[in-house]
Protein backbone atom coordinates (compact mmCIF):
# COMPACT_ATOMS: atom_id res chain seq x y z
CA UNK A 1 0.00 0.00 0.00
CA UNK A 2 2.79 2.42 0.93
CA UNK A 3 4.49 1.97 -2.45
CA UNK A 4 1.66 3.93 -4.06
CA UNK A 5 2.20 6.92 -1.75
CA UNK A 6 4.47 9.80 -2.81
CA UNK A 7 7.95 9.78 -1.35
CA UNK A 8 7.92 13.36 -0.07
CA UNK A 9 6.31 14.42 3.21
CA UNK A 10 4.33 17.09 1.35
CA UNK A 11 2.93 14.56 -1.13
CA UNK A 12 2.03 12.01 1.55
CA UNK A 13 0.33 14.62 3.73
CA UNK A 14 -1.63 16.02 0.78
CA UNK A 15 -2.77 12.51 -0.24
CA UNK A 16 -3.89 11.73 3.31
CA UNK A 17 -5.74 15.05 3.57
CA UNK A 18 -7.33 14.47 0.17
CA UNK A 19 -8.50 10.96 1.11
CA UNK A 20 -9.89 12.17 4.43
CA UNK A 21 -11.65 15.05 2.70
CA UNK A 22 -13.15 12.74 0.05
CA UNK A 23 -14.39 10.26 2.67
CA UNK A 24 -15.87 13.02 4.83
CA UNK A 25 -17.59 14.57 1.81
CA UNK A 26 -19.09 11.24 0.74
CA UNK A 27 -20.29 10.44 4.27
CA UNK A 28 -21.66 13.96 4.68
CA UNK A 29 -23.47 13.77 1.34
CA UNK A 30 -24.95 10.40 2.29
CA UNK A 31 -26.18 11.72 5.65
CA UNK A 32 -27.57 14.87 4.05
CA UNK A 33 -29.31 12.86 1.32
CA UNK A 34 -30.93 10.52 3.85
CA UNK A 35 -32.09 13.39 6.02
CA UNK A 36 -33.37 15.22 2.95
CA UNK A 37 -35.37 12.20 1.85
CA UNK A 38 -36.94 11.80 5.28
CA UNK A 39 -37.81 15.49 5.41
CA UNK A 40 -39.40 15.52 1.95
CA UNK A 41 -41.42 12.39 2.72
CA UNK A 42 -42.61 13.80 6.03
CA UNK A 43 -43.65 17.10 4.45
CA UNK A 44 -45.34 15.30 1.55
CA UNK A 45 -47.28 13.04 3.90
CA UNK A 46 -48.32 15.96 6.09
CA UNK A 47 -49.46 17.97 3.06
CA UNK A 48 -51.51 15.03 1.78
CA UNK A 49 -53.10 14.52 5.22
CA UNK A 50 -53.86 18.25 5.54
CA UNK A 51 -55.49 18.24 2.10
CA UNK A 52 -57.62 15.22 3.07
CA UNK A 53 -58.69 16.99 6.27
CA UNK A 54 -59.71 20.08 4.29
CA UNK A 55 -61.70 17.94 1.84
CA UNK A 56 -63.50 16.17 4.71
CA UNK A 57 -64.45 19.50 6.27
CA UNK A 58 -65.83 20.79 2.96
CA UNK A 59 -67.84 17.62 2.39
CA UNK A 60 -69.22 17.61 5.93
CA UNK A 61 -70.39 21.20 5.47
CA UNK A 62 -72.14 20.43 2.16
CA UNK A 63 -75.36 18.57 1.49
CA UNK A 64 -75.00 14.77 1.12
CA UNK A 65 -76.43 14.79 -2.40
CA UNK A 66 -73.70 17.21 -3.54
CA UNK A 67 -70.74 15.34 -2.10
CA UNK A 68 -70.14 13.06 -5.09
CA UNK A 69 -70.10 16.03 -7.43
CA UNK A 70 -67.74 17.90 -5.09
CA UNK A 71 -65.27 15.01 -5.02
CA UNK A 72 -64.98 15.24 -8.79
CA UNK A 73 -64.21 18.93 -8.46
CA UNK A 74 -61.76 18.54 -5.54
CA UNK A 75 -59.84 15.66 -7.08
CA UNK A 76 -57.16 16.01 -9.67
CA UNK A 77 -53.92 14.54 -11.03
CA UNK A 78 -52.14 12.65 -8.28
CA UNK A 79 -55.07 13.08 -5.85
CA UNK A 80 -58.09 10.82 -6.56
CA UNK A 81 -61.19 11.12 -4.35
CA UNK A 82 -64.15 8.74 -4.25
CA UNK A 83 -67.13 8.17 -1.92
CA UNK A 84 -68.31 4.63 -1.25
CA UNK A 85 -70.46 2.80 1.25
CA UNK A 86 -67.40 0.83 2.54
CA UNK A 87 -63.73 1.62 3.04
CA UNK A 88 -62.74 -0.73 0.22
CA UNK A 89 -59.58 -2.70 1.16
CA UNK A 90 -57.65 0.09 2.92
CA UNK A 91 -57.81 -1.73 6.25
CA UNK A 92 -56.30 -4.88 4.80
CA UNK A 93 -53.49 -2.95 3.08
CA UNK A 94 -52.32 -1.19 6.24
CA UNK A 95 -48.96 -2.35 7.61
CA UNK A 96 -49.03 -0.33 10.82
CA UNK A 97 -45.85 1.53 9.91
CA UNK A 98 -44.86 4.66 11.91
CA UNK A 99 -45.67 6.81 8.87
CA UNK A 100 -49.19 5.39 8.64
CA UNK A 101 -49.78 5.87 12.36
CA UNK A 102 -48.48 9.45 12.23
CA UNK A 103 -50.85 10.37 9.36
CA UNK A 104 -53.77 8.65 11.12
CA UNK A 105 -53.12 10.46 14.42
CA UNK A 106 -52.87 13.76 12.57
CA UNK A 107 -56.27 13.26 10.88
CA UNK A 108 -57.94 12.14 14.13
CA UNK A 109 -56.71 15.26 15.91
CA UNK A 110 -57.35 17.59 12.97
CA UNK A 111 -60.94 16.33 12.44
CA UNK A 112 -61.64 15.90 16.18
CA UNK A 113 -62.84 12.33 15.65
CA UNK A 114 -63.95 10.39 18.71
CA UNK A 115 -63.23 6.96 17.24
CA UNK A 116 -59.80 6.32 15.75
CA UNK A 117 -61.27 3.54 13.63
CA UNK A 118 -63.05 6.18 11.57
CA UNK A 119 -59.72 6.77 9.79
CA UNK A 120 -57.73 4.12 7.92
CA UNK A 121 -54.32 4.79 6.33
CA UNK A 122 -52.24 2.49 4.13
CA UNK A 123 -48.90 3.00 2.39
CA UNK A 124 -48.25 0.48 -0.36
CA UNK A 125 -45.07 -0.32 -2.32
CA UNK A 126 -43.40 1.74 -4.99
CA UNK A 127 -45.46 3.05 -7.88
CA UNK A 128 -44.63 5.06 -10.97
CA UNK A 129 -46.69 7.80 -12.56
CA UNK A 130 -47.68 6.27 -15.86
CA UNK A 131 -50.54 7.62 -17.84
CA UNK A 132 -53.61 5.36 -17.85
CA UNK A 133 -52.51 2.81 -15.20
CA UNK A 134 -53.32 2.16 -11.57
CA UNK A 135 -55.74 0.62 -9.14
CA UNK A 136 -56.75 1.50 -5.60
CA UNK A 137 -54.51 -1.09 -3.96
CA UNK A 138 -51.19 0.19 -5.05
CA UNK A 139 -51.31 1.92 -8.45
CA UNK A 140 -52.62 5.30 -9.47
CA UNK A 141 -55.78 5.25 -11.56
CA UNK A 142 -56.59 7.29 -14.64
CA UNK A 143 -57.63 10.15 -12.41
CA UNK A 144 -54.13 10.24 -10.94
CA UNK A 145 -52.43 10.23 -14.31
CA UNK A 146 -50.24 13.22 -15.02
CA UNK A 147 -49.55 15.38 -18.00
CA UNK A 148 -46.13 15.55 -19.54
CA UNK A 149 -44.95 18.38 -17.31
CA UNK A 150 -46.00 16.72 -14.06
CA UNK A 151 -44.75 13.37 -15.35
CA UNK A 152 -41.27 14.81 -15.76
CA UNK A 153 -41.48 16.28 -12.27
CA UNK A 154 -42.52 12.92 -10.85
CA UNK A 155 -39.67 11.21 -12.67
CA UNK A 156 -37.23 13.76 -11.26
CA UNK A 157 -38.52 13.11 -7.74
CA UNK A 158 -37.65 9.40 -8.00
CA UNK A 159 -39.77 6.46 -6.80
CA UNK A 160 -43.14 7.09 -5.19
CA UNK A 161 -45.38 5.32 -2.67
CA UNK A 162 -49.16 5.07 -3.01
CA UNK A 163 -50.97 6.59 -0.04
CA UNK A 164 -54.54 5.39 0.53
CA UNK A 165 -56.68 7.15 3.16
CA UNK A 166 -60.27 6.28 4.11
CA UNK A 167 -62.34 8.57 6.40
CA UNK A 168 -65.77 7.67 7.81
CA UNK A 169 -68.17 10.52 7.01
CA UNK A 170 -71.11 11.57 9.13
CA UNK A 171 -73.62 10.12 6.64
CA UNK A 172 -72.18 6.64 7.06
CA UNK A 173 -70.26 6.55 3.79
CA UNK A 174 -66.49 6.42 3.41
CA UNK A 175 -64.30 8.98 1.69
CA UNK A 176 -61.42 7.24 -0.10
CA UNK A 177 -58.37 9.22 -1.21
CA UNK A 178 -55.51 7.84 -3.32
CA UNK A 179 -52.39 9.99 -3.48
CA UNK A 180 -48.67 9.57 -3.93
CA UNK A 181 -45.74 10.66 -1.77
CA UNK A 182 -42.02 10.41 -2.65
CA UNK A 183 -40.44 7.15 -1.56
CA UNK A 184 -36.85 7.91 -2.52
CA UNK A 185 -35.65 11.38 -3.26
CA UNK A 186 -32.66 11.12 -5.63
CA UNK A 187 -29.42 12.62 -4.39
CA UNK A 188 -28.41 13.90 -7.82
CA UNK A 189 -28.45 17.65 -7.56
CA UNK A 190 -26.07 19.73 -9.62
CA UNK A 191 -26.17 22.64 -7.21
CA UNK A 192 -25.48 20.33 -4.26
CA UNK A 193 -22.68 18.58 -6.16
CA UNK A 194 -21.10 21.88 -7.19
CA UNK A 195 -21.28 23.16 -3.61
CA UNK A 196 -19.60 19.99 -2.34
CA UNK A 197 -16.83 20.27 -4.94
CA UNK A 198 -16.35 23.97 -4.18
CA UNK A 199 -16.11 23.33 -0.43
CA UNK A 200 -13.73 20.44 -1.07
CA UNK A 201 -11.46 22.59 -3.23
CA UNK A 202 -11.42 25.36 -0.64
CA UNK A 203 -10.56 22.96 2.18
CA UNK A 204 -7.96 21.22 0.01
CA UNK A 205 -6.31 24.51 -0.96
CA UNK A 206 -6.20 25.66 2.66
CA UNK A 207 -4.80 22.28 3.77
CA UNK A 208 -2.17 22.27 1.02
CA UNK A 209 -1.10 25.80 1.99
CA UNK A 210 -0.83 24.81 5.67
CA UNK A 211 1.10 21.62 4.87
CA UNK A 212 3.45 23.48 2.55
CA UNK A 213 4.07 26.11 5.24
CA UNK A 214 5.24 23.30 7.52
CA UNK A 215 7.13 21.25 4.93
CA UNK A 216 9.14 24.07 3.31
CA UNK A 217 11.16 24.83 6.50
CA UNK A 218 11.82 21.08 6.87
CA UNK A 219 13.12 20.96 3.30
CA UNK A 220 15.30 24.00 3.96
CA UNK A 221 16.62 22.29 7.09
CA UNK A 222 17.51 19.16 5.09
CA UNK A 223 19.18 21.22 2.35
CA UNK A 224 21.14 23.18 4.94
CA UNK A 225 22.35 19.96 6.60
CA UNK A 226 23.46 18.61 3.22
CA UNK A 227 25.17 21.90 2.31
CA UNK A 228 26.89 22.10 5.69
CA UNK A 229 28.60 18.78 4.93
CA UNK A 230 30.26 20.48 1.96
CA UNK A 231 30.75 24.01 3.25
CA UNK A 232 31.60 24.63 6.91
CA UNK A 233 31.38 28.38 6.41
CA UNK A 234 27.78 28.49 5.21
CA UNK A 235 25.50 31.05 6.83
CA UNK A 236 23.00 30.25 9.60
CA UNK A 237 19.59 28.79 8.81
CA UNK A 238 16.65 31.25 9.08
CA UNK A 239 14.79 30.58 12.33
CA UNK A 240 11.32 31.03 10.88
CA UNK A 241 8.15 28.97 10.62
CA UNK A 242 6.12 27.27 13.37
CA UNK A 243 7.50 27.11 16.90
CA UNK A 244 8.78 23.53 16.59
CA UNK A 245 10.56 24.23 13.31
CA UNK A 246 12.04 27.44 14.70
CA UNK A 247 13.45 25.44 17.62
CA UNK A 248 14.87 22.86 15.19
CA UNK A 249 16.52 25.65 13.16
CA UNK A 250 18.04 27.18 16.29
CA UNK A 251 19.35 23.76 17.38
CA UNK A 252 20.83 23.26 13.90
CA UNK A 253 22.58 26.65 14.03
CA UNK A 254 24.02 25.84 17.48
CA UNK A 255 25.23 22.47 16.20
CA UNK A 256 26.73 24.16 13.14
CA UNK A 257 28.67 26.63 15.29
CA UNK A 258 29.87 23.84 17.61
CA UNK A 259 31.09 21.67 14.73
CA UNK A 260 32.78 24.62 13.06
CA UNK A 261 34.64 25.47 16.28
CA UNK A 262 35.55 21.80 16.74
CA UNK A 263 37.04 21.53 13.24
CA UNK A 264 38.84 24.84 13.58
CA UNK A 265 40.30 23.87 16.97
CA UNK A 266 41.40 20.49 15.64
CA UNK A 267 43.04 22.06 12.60
CA UNK A 268 44.79 24.69 14.72
CA UNK A 269 45.99 22.05 17.18
CA UNK A 270 47.32 19.81 14.44
CA UNK A 271 48.96 22.74 12.70
CA UNK A 272 50.52 23.95 15.95
CA UNK A 273 51.87 20.51 16.85
CA UNK A 274 53.25 19.99 13.36
CA UNK A 275 54.82 23.43 13.36
CA UNK A 276 56.35 23.03 16.83
CA UNK A 277 57.86 19.68 15.90
CA UNK A 278 59.91 21.30 13.16
CA UNK A 279 62.25 22.98 15.69
CA UNK A 280 63.36 19.80 17.56
CA UNK A 281 63.62 17.97 14.24
CA UNK A 282 65.93 20.67 12.92
CA UNK A 283 68.09 20.39 16.07
CA UNK A 284 68.20 16.61 15.71
CA UNK A 285 69.31 16.95 12.11
CA UNK A 286 72.10 19.38 13.08
CA UNK A 287 73.34 17.07 15.82
CA UNK A 288 73.11 14.02 13.57
CA UNK A 289 75.22 15.80 10.96
CA UNK A 290 77.92 16.30 13.61
CA UNK A 291 78.13 12.55 14.14
CA UNK A 292 80.97 10.81 12.39
CA UNK A 293 80.09 9.44 9.00
CA UNK A 294 78.86 5.87 9.04
CA UNK A 295 75.87 3.60 8.89
CA UNK A 296 74.31 4.96 12.11
CA UNK A 297 74.62 8.57 10.91
CA UNK A 298 72.85 7.76 7.64
CA UNK A 299 70.07 5.91 9.47
CA UNK A 300 69.57 8.81 11.85
CA UNK A 301 69.37 11.32 9.00
CA UNK A 302 66.94 9.07 7.06
CA UNK A 303 64.70 8.72 10.14
CA UNK A 304 64.74 12.47 10.72
CA UNK A 305 63.87 13.03 7.03
CA UNK A 306 60.93 10.64 7.35
CA UNK A 307 59.72 12.48 10.44
CA UNK A 308 60.05 15.83 8.67
CA UNK A 309 58.03 14.48 5.74
CA UNK A 310 55.39 13.15 8.11
CA UNK A 311 55.17 16.47 9.95
CA UNK A 312 54.99 18.39 6.67
CA UNK A 313 52.21 16.14 5.36
CA UNK A 314 50.27 16.51 8.63
CA UNK A 315 50.63 20.27 8.43
CA UNK A 316 49.39 20.25 4.83
CA UNK A 317 46.44 18.06 5.86
CA UNK A 318 45.53 20.46 8.67
CA UNK A 319 45.71 23.43 6.33
CA UNK A 320 43.65 21.67 3.69
CA UNK A 321 40.81 20.57 6.02
CA UNK A 322 40.63 23.99 7.62
CA UNK A 323 40.76 26.21 4.54
CA UNK A 324 37.74 27.94 3.02
CA UNK A 325 38.46 28.74 -0.62
CA UNK A 326 35.73 30.49 -2.59
CA UNK A 327 33.95 28.47 -5.25
CA UNK A 328 33.63 29.52 -8.86
CA UNK A 329 32.33 27.90 -12.06
CA UNK A 330 35.13 25.86 -13.62
CA UNK A 331 35.45 23.64 -16.68
CA UNK A 332 36.61 20.35 -15.13
CA UNK A 333 37.64 19.01 -18.52
CA UNK A 334 40.06 21.90 -18.96
CA UNK A 335 41.29 21.51 -15.36
CA UNK A 336 42.02 17.81 -15.84
CA UNK A 337 43.68 18.46 -19.19
CA UNK A 338 46.06 20.98 -17.60
CA UNK A 339 47.03 18.49 -14.87
CA UNK A 340 47.58 15.68 -17.39
CA UNK A 341 49.58 17.95 -19.73
CA UNK A 342 51.84 19.16 -16.92
CA UNK A 343 52.58 15.62 -15.74
CA UNK A 344 53.11 14.38 -19.31
CA UNK A 345 55.54 17.23 -19.92
CA UNK A 346 57.39 16.12 -16.79
CA UNK A 347 57.91 12.71 -18.39
CA UNK A 348 55.19 10.69 -16.67
CA UNK A 349 52.98 8.19 -18.52
CA UNK A 350 49.70 10.04 -18.26
CA UNK A 351 46.95 10.33 -20.86
CA UNK A 352 43.37 11.57 -21.05
CA UNK A 353 40.51 10.53 -23.30
CA UNK A 354 38.64 13.16 -25.27
CA UNK A 355 35.76 14.51 -23.15
CA UNK A 356 33.09 17.19 -23.56
CA UNK A 357 33.13 20.40 -21.59
CA UNK A 358 31.77 19.96 -18.04
CA UNK A 359 31.30 23.11 -15.95
CA UNK A 360 30.88 22.87 -12.19
CA UNK A 361 31.19 25.30 -9.26
CA UNK A 362 34.24 24.16 -7.27
CA UNK A 363 37.17 25.27 -5.15
CA UNK A 364 39.69 25.23 -7.95
CA UNK A 365 42.95 24.98 -6.00
CA UNK A 366 41.63 22.36 -3.58
CA UNK A 367 40.08 20.18 -6.28
CA UNK A 368 43.20 20.49 -8.43
CA UNK A 369 45.27 19.24 -5.53
CA UNK A 370 42.96 16.28 -4.93
CA UNK A 371 42.98 15.24 -8.60
CA UNK A 372 46.75 15.71 -8.81
CA UNK A 373 47.21 13.45 -5.78
CA UNK A 374 45.04 10.74 -7.34
CA UNK A 375 46.80 10.88 -10.72
CA UNK A 376 50.21 11.01 -9.01
CA UNK A 377 49.35 7.91 -6.96
CA UNK A 378 48.36 6.08 -10.13
CA UNK A 379 51.72 6.94 -11.71
CA UNK A 380 53.75 6.08 -8.62
CA UNK A 381 52.13 2.77 -7.75
CA UNK A 382 50.73 1.71 -11.14
CA UNK A 383 53.34 2.97 -13.57
CA UNK A 384 50.82 4.96 -15.66
CA UNK A 385 47.51 6.81 -15.45
CA UNK A 386 44.62 6.95 -17.91
CA UNK A 387 42.04 9.64 -17.18
CA UNK A 388 38.46 9.78 -18.49
CA UNK A 389 35.61 12.20 -17.80
CA UNK A 390 31.88 11.82 -18.50
CA UNK A 391 29.05 14.24 -17.71
CA UNK A 392 25.41 13.46 -16.93
CA UNK A 393 22.44 15.70 -16.12
CA UNK A 394 23.24 15.97 -12.41
CA UNK A 395 26.74 14.52 -11.95
CA UNK A 396 30.24 14.53 -13.42
CA UNK A 397 32.24 11.31 -13.21
CA UNK A 398 36.04 11.09 -13.39
CA UNK A 399 37.86 7.76 -13.73
CA UNK A 400 41.59 7.21 -13.21
CA UNK A 401 42.98 3.77 -14.18
CA UNK A 402 46.46 2.40 -13.60
CA UNK A 403 48.31 -0.87 -14.35
CA UNK A 404 49.61 -1.55 -10.85
CA UNK A 405 49.05 -4.52 -8.53
CA UNK A 406 45.85 -3.06 -7.14
CA UNK A 407 44.85 -3.08 -3.48
CA UNK A 408 43.81 -6.12 -1.39
CA UNK A 409 39.99 -6.14 -1.08
CA UNK A 410 40.18 -5.94 2.71
CA UNK A 411 42.17 -2.69 2.51
CA UNK A 412 40.04 -0.85 -0.08
CA UNK A 413 38.04 0.93 2.63
CA UNK A 414 41.02 1.51 4.94
CA UNK A 415 43.22 3.32 2.44
CA UNK A 416 41.33 6.55 3.15
CA UNK A 417 42.32 6.47 6.83
CA UNK A 418 45.06 9.02 7.66
CA UNK A 419 48.59 7.55 7.67
CA UNK A 420 47.42 4.12 6.48
CA UNK A 421 49.70 2.58 3.85
CA UNK A 422 49.37 -0.64 1.91
CA UNK A 423 52.73 -2.32 2.39
CA UNK A 424 52.53 -4.41 -0.77
CA UNK A 425 52.20 -1.36 -3.00
CA UNK A 426 54.05 1.35 -1.10
CA UNK A 427 57.46 1.64 0.49
CA UNK A 428 59.59 4.36 1.99
CA UNK A 429 61.29 5.08 -1.32
CA UNK A 430 58.08 6.58 -2.71
CA UNK A 431 58.00 9.22 0.01
CA UNK A 432 54.32 8.67 0.81
CA UNK A 433 53.09 8.90 4.39
CA UNK A 434 49.48 7.83 3.87
CA UNK A 435 47.76 11.20 3.76
CA UNK A 436 47.30 11.70 0.00
CA UNK A 437 44.05 9.75 -0.29
CA UNK A 438 42.73 11.20 2.99
CA UNK A 439 43.27 14.73 1.72
CA UNK A 440 41.69 13.88 -1.65
CA UNK A 441 38.66 12.28 0.03
CA UNK A 442 38.21 15.29 2.33
CA UNK A 443 38.30 17.73 -0.61
CA UNK A 444 35.89 15.70 -2.73
CA UNK A 445 33.46 15.20 0.14
CA UNK A 446 33.56 18.94 0.83
CA UNK A 447 32.29 19.35 -2.74
CA UNK A 448 29.40 16.98 -2.03
CA UNK A 449 31.02 14.26 -4.12
CA UNK A 450 32.11 10.67 -3.60
CA UNK A 451 35.31 8.75 -4.24
CA UNK A 452 35.62 4.99 -4.60
CA UNK A 453 38.43 2.53 -5.34
CA UNK A 454 38.01 -0.79 -7.15
CA UNK A 455 40.36 -3.40 -8.60
CA UNK A 456 39.87 -3.80 -12.34
CA UNK A 457 39.20 -7.33 -13.64
CA UNK A 458 42.10 -7.11 -16.11
CA UNK A 459 44.49 -5.79 -13.46
CA UNK A 460 45.23 -2.44 -11.94
CA UNK A 461 43.21 -0.04 -9.83
CA UNK A 462 40.36 2.24 -10.84
CA UNK A 463 39.60 5.44 -8.90
CA UNK A 464 36.11 6.85 -9.50
CA UNK A 465 35.23 10.40 -8.48
CA UNK A 466 31.61 11.59 -8.74
CA UNK A 467 30.87 15.30 -8.31
CA UNK A 468 27.42 16.92 -8.31
CA UNK A 469 26.81 19.51 -10.99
Amino acid sequence: MTRFLPKSLFGQTVVIVLLGLAISQVVGAWIYSGDREETVRAISGQNAAQRVANVVRLLEESAPENRVHMTEMLGGPGFRITIANTDADTRSLSTGSPAELAIKDFLVDELSLSDAEDVQVALSGEVSFRHGQGDGAGRLRNGMGMGMGRGRMAHAMGAWQALAIAVHLSDGRWLSVSAGIPNQVPSRSWSFTISLVAMGLIVFAASAWAVRRVVVPLRLLGDAADRFGRDLDMGPLPETGPTELGRAARAFNRMQNSLRRLVENRSRLLAAVSHDLRTPLTLLRLRAEDVAEGENRDRMLATIADMEGLVGAALDFARQTGQSEARRPTDLTALLSSIVDDMADAGFSVSMAVAPSAVCSVQVLALKRALTNLIDNAVKYGGSARVALSAAARTIEIQIDDDGPGIPPGDLARVFDPFFRVEESRNADTGGVGLGLSIAQSIIQNHGGQIALANRPDGGLRVTVVLPV
